[in-house]
């Protein structure tokens, strides 16, 4: 069963469209990755500052197993001075088809 995480990014007023800049170049990188089977990128429409990724991957641990790159990339660092880090949001969802 596939994997889906949420991941939002609250940036600093005014970084949102930076932060959508550094992202750009990221994720050619992430789709590439192994289990990778989608990610779409959202802004909030009430607050543009607010970034949201959807993301579908073939497993968790495919998922963790980028999590862990991404770190190791020093990503974080680059992405750190558009958005407040400690407000960074992540959820990994359970399908519940049968509902």
């Amino acid at each position: 069963m596939s994997h889906t995480a949420i991941v939002e990014f609250p940036c600093n007023p005014g970084k949102g469209k930076e932060l959508l800049d550094v992202l750009r170049s990221a994720l050619v990188d992430t789709r590439a990755f192994e289990g990778c089977e989608s990610i779409e990128t959202y802004g909030d429409q009430e607050d543009p500052d607010r970034i949201v990724l959807w993301e579908k991957w073939a497993t968790r641990a495919n998922y963790d197993a980028y999590l862990a790159w991404r770190m190791e990339t020093g990503l974080m660092d680059v992405l750190a001075p558009f958005m407040d880090t400690q407000a960074l949001r992540i959820v990994n969802l359970d399908g519940h088809d049968d509902v």
